[in-house]
């Protein structure tokens, strides 16, 4: 894999910017930040964030996400925020500290507006509130002091009363990812710049998560899961750790080598074996989430299978852009107007070989999963054999990933890989 970063010239002028928290005393003690999804999202988009926390100081232990149903049928809105109450509790004991950073994401803006603004109490224990391109309001959450990151869309949106910055060329998802959006939060939440927007590496690393089955948050069902470390061609090399799935799916912490590449294969009786394939982990990581399915429902259920050819997810938390991203599956460049244009806003890719017929048909996405909302779906014939090389370009950066992962028969498994 080659990794090629941002431009120093970028990072700098970011920093040099004006300071909105210039005005906030000294940090005596880091606050706990806990952030919160939107629409079909997971704690998985606040992974970067997290480690870039933490790579300038930040107790890894502190960054945490609440997530929920969020199409509201496992729980209600007050349910969510009896869960949110009941996770702040938690962490104003173990962190000593008297108030919370919340950060919140499209939809997740609706959860927590309405919660700083539900009751003074709930209000007074958090010291900061990020609004990450989601909804305006008329004055600050709550009274709480708000930081308005607005992206792509119309620049006439604001929270009154509110630091509001816009990032007119970031797309919805990729406000909560991206070097910009950080340096921003992290100086409004800290008063301070950060000493850097890289994941600096550690030696060894614990990784921990939950598997979930998208896009509900709900627990899978009881099953096994598998971790493999890998080689640079994405082979085995050997078993690192095996823990038992069930209940609310958490997993971990799991000892691991920084730098390593790990394969995250969730075994259930019954089910397809999915594996997860990610970029090398290069610190540690709390906020990993393996998106799976029920058998025979969702998505899942709509995935044609074969013993001659494999089925992979690719998801990346930036979207992606046709003619301005590249993304080859096999050396077959994927993407286009037709099945991911901008405004799709997609994140999540199914490819697999529709009629089972060894062709690939690129003229249109298939239209149950483009239907879907972040998510689009590629006739693209992926053999069952040897191994399946993903390639990435990355739009503005010129990053290239090369992930190569095993081509598994799409009868008994299924791949996802995380950009």
């Amino acid at each position: 894999m080659i990794r090629r970063t941002l431009g120093l010239l970028l990072v700098a002028a970011l920093l040099a910017t004006p300071d909105p928290a210039a005005a906030h005393p000294a940090q005596q003690q880091h606050r706990p930040i806990v952030f919160v999804h939107g629409s079909a999202g997971s704690a998985q988009q606040y992974q970067t964030q997290a480690k870039r926390f933490a790579s300038n100081g930040y107790p890894a232990a502190l960054v945490e996400a609440h997530e929920y149903d969020s199409t509201f049928t496992l729980n209600t809105l007050d349910q969510v925020w009896a869960g949110l109450d009941a996770r702040i509790d938690r962490l104003l004991r173990e962190a000593g500290t008297g108030q919370v950073d919340l950060v919140a994401h499209s939809l997740g803006t609706f959860v927590v507006q309405g919660y700083l603004n539900s009751s003074p109490a709930r209000a007074a224990r958090v010291a900061h509130y990020v609004n990450l391109d989601g909804r305006t309001a008329t004055a600050q959450p709550g009274g709480v002091p708000t930081l308005a990151i607005w992206g792509e869309g119309d620049p006439a949106r604001t929270i009154a009363g509110a630091t509001n910055v816009s990032l007119p060329d970031q797309s919805h998802t990729q406000t909560v990812t991206s070097v910009e959006s950080f340096v921003h939060v992290h100086r409004f939440l800290t008063g301070k710049d950060p000493r850097t927007t890289r994941v600096a590496p550690q030696r060894r690393i614990a990784l921990s998560g939950r598997a979930v089955l998208f896009p509900v948050n709900a627990g899978v069902p009881a099953g096994t899961l598998q971790v493999y470390a890998l080689n640079g061609l994405g082979t085995r090399t050997r078993l690192a750790a095996t823990a038992p799935l069930s209940g609310d799916g958490a997993f971990g912490p799991i000892q691991a080598d920084g730098g390593t590449r790990y394969e995250f294969a969730v075994v259930r009786a019954g089910a397809a074996t999915h594996h997860f394939y990610f970029t090398p982990f290069q610190r540690t990581d709390r906020l990993i989430r393996l998106l799976t399915s029920t058998p025979g429902e969702g998505l899942g259920a709509l995935v044609e299978v074969g013993d001659r050819h494999a089925a992979i997810v690719v998801n990346r938390n930036k979207e992606w852009w046709a003619g301005s991203d590249r993304l080859r599956i096999n050396g077959q460049d994927v993407l286009n107007e037709a099945n991911s244009p901008r405004v799709k806003r997609v994140i999540g890719i199914f490819a697999f070989d529709k009629h089972s017929d060894g062709v690939t048909d690129l003229s249109a996405p298939l239209p149950e999963f483009y239907a879907q909302t972040f998510i689009t779906g590629m006739d693209v014939y992926i053999p069952a054999r040897g191994r399946t090389v993903v390639t990435a370009v990355e739009r503005g950066t010129g990053t290239l990933t090369v992930l190569p992962i095993p081509a598994w028969p799409s009868t008994g498994h299924r791949s996802t890989v995380n950009l």
